[in-house]
């Protein structure tokens, strides 16, 4: 009984050491020109979505490498244009919501 609960404990935080390893922590953005736009250990876009959809929003015609490892991003590097962070995930502004006008009685 107590081997069981050994080796199901061992198998639980080996998993977990596994599981770890497939997060990314460094993401690099390569500029058109090949050079370094982005460099940090937190996404530059929304990762729920394809990369093909959000990065050309953020960076047209660059590339987005992410590694497990985050070597090299102790100094993080960001010259991706302001009004690109600024913009919603879908690309369009917002709608402007506007209230009823109410009678007054």
């Amino acid at each position: 009984m107590q081997r069981i609960r050994i080796g199901a404990l061992l198998t639980v935080v080996l998993a977990g050491l596994f599981a770890q390893g497939a997060w990314a922590t460094c993401y690099v953005v390569y500029g058109p020109d090949r050079q370094v736009v982005y460099r940090a250990q937190v996404p530059p876009v929304d990762m729920s979505r394809q990369v093909h959809e959000t990065l050309p929003r953020v960076a047209p015609g660059g590339t987005m490498v992410f590694s497990p490892s985050n070597a090299g991003c102790e100094l993080t590097v960001n010259k991706l244009p302001l009004e690109a962070a600024a913009r919603p995930a879908s690309g369009r502004a917002a709608p402007v919501r506007r209230g009823r006008r109410t009678r007054s009685s």
